[in-house]
């Protein structure tokens, strides 16, 4: 018989409530609400976009209030390797660890984008990226507290596996607007092996899926000092429901970023976990409050808050994210970039 305390027993909520969503396949990817200040984190064809060197912390603390739940952290850094060429190419690192009760993902990417050229006054690009990297998957079963030891269906100690992977994305980018197509983790949803195995027992249900991200936005003038971003991303694991988040952002005088929007589920395609939960798990996910400051004109704060509206609203506290973002190296004498 297995014991489970508060922590792991909330952290087994947790799983299951995914399990429910995704059928127990895999798990479903963090996702940054303030991907809007870099989409590094759901594109590699991102990379090099702001040309300029520019390093960015982001911290994510999920479901605040509940043991076990989410902590993640991302570290990226990205710029153009040919600055002083025809900037055709980007680079970029991005490391990022991830932790739910008993389990932690802490991933390592290189990032590359081959950027397009569309028009003579450079304010168009079409960007080619390809990422590869690897992610160790562990497992601590120190922190399951067990009445029968010996119980096979449980590791004794922590365990770990690492696992190769691949994303692939396309960037299109102009003065006035964007869209972008990835898809992330194309080999860490592979189901040909198994993730663990430890005395004839195997888990393969921590591994992340493969998931398809669209991204799009664009930047309306209000006057000289006031300018609307709205933007949307759409996130598909193709087999939970996917997921679509709308946000609208205001920049006053290039400075301050004030804003908010909308998670949701939608059922534009028919999924096989519909058979059992029909369209419950497509409703209103969560309404978001982001804002981001320039202290100076090279360091950003960026702070968020995530409000659920679904099942989990009254056991939390919500969701918050920190990120700090700096420019480095040469000084700033391009146009500011708003994507």
């Amino acid at each position: 018989m297995i014991r489970l305390p508060k922590i792991i027993f909330k952290s087994c909520i947790l799983l299951l409530c995914w399990s429910v969503v995704h059928q127990t396949h895999g798990q479903q990817n963090i996702q940054f609400t303030q991907y809007v200040f870099n989409s590094l984190s759901v594109n590699p064809a991102y990379a090099g976009y702001k040309e300029e060197l520019f390093a960015q912390l982001g911290l994510r603390s999920q479901w605040v209030g509940l043991e076990g739940a989410p902590q993640t952290g991302l570290l990226s850094i990205d710029g153009l390797l040919d600055l002083h060429g025809a900037r055709r190419h980007g680079g970029g690192v991005q490391v990022m660890a991830d932790q739910l009760g008993p389990q932690t993902a802490t991933s390592v990417y290189i990032n590359y984008a081959y950027r397009v050229r569309l028009d003579r006054e450079d304010t168009q690009r079409l960007s080619f990226g390809l990422g590869t990297g690897v992610t160790q998957y562990s497992l601590d079963g120190t922190k399951i507290f067990v009445l029968d030891e010996g119980d096979q269906a449980l590791p004794t100690g922590k365990i770990s596996n690492f696992k190769p992977d691949v994303r692939f994305g396309i960037y299109y980018h102009s003065a006035r607007w964007y869209v972008g197509a990835s898809l992330m983790d194309l080999l860490s949803g592979s189901n040909a092996d198994n993730l663990f195995r430890w005395d004839q027992t195997t888990i393969d249900r921590i591994r992340r899926r493969r998931h398809l991200y669209i991204i799009g936005g664009l930047l309306v003038d209000m006057d000289e000092s006031l300018k609307i971003r709205p933007s949307i991303l759409y996130k598909d694991d193709f087999l939970g429901p996917p997921s679509i988040d709308v946000n609208i952002m205001t920049i006053f005088s290039d400075r301050l970023w004030l804003g908010g929007g909308i998670r949701t589920g939608v059922s534009a395609f028919r999924r096989d976990y519909q058979r059992f939960t029909g369209d419950r798990l497509t409703g209103m996910n969560a309404v978001t409050f982001v804002m981001q400051v320039f202290a100076t004109d090279r360091l950003r704060i960026g702070y968020s808050y995530d409000y659920m509206l679904n099942a989990l609203n009254g056991l939390q506290n919500g969701t918050h994210e920190l990120t700090l973002g700096i420019t480095l190296g040469r000084p700033l004498d391009r146009i500011k970039c708003y994507f």
